[in-house]
């Protein structure tokens, strides 16, 4: 049973690979973004960039969930985040990311621990750049804790040139593991993103709020940022702001869309 199991594995791995290759060569993945909110002025001040693969034959789209996982086993998710990087730098070049006034906003960008490690990609992100003309403050760095503790030193690095170039650098998901204090020291950040575990019951969870609150005052000390993921209903909002949360998103304040639908 554990050598059919195997096996089995194996084999979906295999057309996984396939099936990602395909799509780089075909250009078959494609963004959604999420809208981060001000919670001062209660403006769309950024963006998450989602991806998805578009390759189904019923026309439906695949999360990331599904085909990230095989991505990063196989080292395909190196060639991928150049193209998430690629596909957001032509659409800030175009202006096309845009809050529901028609202003441009800022884009978060998520990297892959293998990303993170790869010495070449500043300098290939500050020609990038470069050649699209567009404002490096416009564009933020996410990484999670798990692509930082995989190389600390290489986390760092990465962090602290992106921050020369301009970008912004977001430690994602703050929380979720266990080494999240020593990473919060030892990295250069401008925006730290609290996990939704704190985030979904807070209303409801005073260890949540307190932990929550701990977070606000500790970055804002330090001069950074902080986001709030995963909100969902008004209470929570209420709270974030009392907390001194600087920005919001989660599907109380707008769902991943293609960037289209909200010039609607």
């Amino acid at each position: 049973m554990r050598e059919a199991t195997t096996v089995e594995a194996l084999g979906a791995a295999h057309a996984w690979r396939e099936r990602l290759q395909r799509a780089l060569l075909d250009d078959r993945f494609v963004l959604h973004f999420q809208p981060i909110v001000s919670l001062a002025s209660g403006e769309v001040t950024c963006h998450e960039a989602l991806i998805r693969l578009d390759d189904e034959p019923n026309g439906t789209l695949v999360w990331p969930g599904r085909f990230l996982p095989f991505a990063e086993r196989s080292g395909l998710i190196l060639e991928i985040d150049r193209v998430v990087l690629e596909k957001v730098l032509a659409l800030l070049a175009a202006r096309a990311v845009r809050g529901p006034d028609g202003s441009p906003t800022e884009v978060t960008v998520n990297l892959s621990a293998l990303s993170v490690s790869d010495p070449s990609l500043p300098g290939r992100l500050e020609r990038r750049l470069e050649l699209h003309g567009v404002d490096p403050s416009l564009l933020i760095l996410e990484l999670t804790e798990t692509a930082a503790i995989s190389d600390m030193g290489a986390a760092g690095r990465f962090c602290a040139r992106a921050l020369e170039l301009g970008c912004g650098v977001a430690l994602d998901d703050f929380g979720a593991g266990y080494g999240s204090f020593t990473y919060l020291k030892q990295l250069p950040f401008s925006h730290l993103k609290i996990d939704g575990q704190f985030i979904r019951r807070l209303p409801l969870s005073r260890t949540d709020q307190l932990i929550v609150q701990a977070l606000a005052r500790v970055v804002r000390g330090m001069g950074r940022e902080t986001v709030a993921e995963f909100v969902s209903d008004e209470r929570t909002l209420e709270l974030l702001r009392g907390y001194g949360v600087d920005y919001a998103q989660g599907f109380e304040l707008g769902t991943p869309r293609p960037m289209l639908a909200f010039a609607r």
